[in-house]
């Protein structure tokens, strides 16, 4: 018999696999950026790196993983309506 997995459950496996090869787990960060007047909300999963990319800031650490809360909106790609739906059958673990 096959199990579904929840979305928590999917999120918790991706990170724990690369906790498991030495990344450091770095909580998701606010969809609402703080001090930083160029963002009005995150729109991607790398908003938070943007000042280590600039060369801003340094971390202790060289690999992340997180799971970060973005918001999707329409624009240049706007697909909102096939989110979540694909061609493919769903994975069963």
């Amino acid at each position: 018999m096959t199990q579904s997995l929840t979305g928590a459950q999917i999120r918790q496996a991706f990170i724990d696999f690369f906790k498991k090869y030495g990344h450091t787990v770095v909580p998701s960060s606010s969809l609402v950026p703080g001090g930083d007047q160029t963002l009005l909300f995150t729109n991607a999963g790398m908003v938070q790196f943007k000042d280590v990319f600039l060369g801003t800031d340094k971390r202790p650490y060289t690999r992340a993983v997180d799971s970060q809360k973005c918001m999707r909106v329409a624009g240049k790609h706007n697909d909102l309506e096939d989110v979540g739906r694909d061609d493919s059958p769903p994975y069963l673990f």
